[in-house]
């Protein structure tokens, strides 16, 4: 089993950056993905991105490329999330998220470890 918990949210402005953190405990296996959904107030969770602990292979959504960047550190046990010129559309709980195998899956159903969220707002 394995425990997750997000920070790095806040208030910013449009075109502003925030880095997101997820760090990791409990029992973890040599193979496994982490990933990153929001939630906006009405709205499905939706995938963010995704990286392959062992290797590093990411996979975006079409939403967030070429703004967003995914890395962990594996000393500690922690993975990143570096937005950067963020719009109104980013606002959202984001959620971390991992599963086991390392298979990098878009679904929310498919991840059964959560961590708590943590408020991402952008304002216009």
């Amino acid at each position: 089993q394995v425990q997750l918990v997000e920070s790095g949210g806040g208030l910013v402005q449009a075109g502003d950056s925030l880095r997101l953190s997820c760090a990791a405990s409990g029992r973890t296996f040599s193979s496994y993905v982490m990933a990153w959904f929001r939630q906006a107030p009405g709205k499905e969770r939706e995938f963010v991105a995704v990286i392959s602990w062992s290797g590093g292979t990411t996979k975006y959504a079409d939403s967030v490329k070429g703004r967003f960047t995914l890395s962990r550190d594996s000393a500690k046990n922690t993975m990143y999330l570096q937005m950067n010129s963020l719009k109104s559309e980013d606002t959202a709980i984001y959620y971390c998220a991992a599963r086991w195998p390392a298979i990098l899956l878009t679904s929310a159903r498919d991840y059964g470890y959560w961590g708590q969220g943590t408020q991402v707002t952008v304002s216009s």
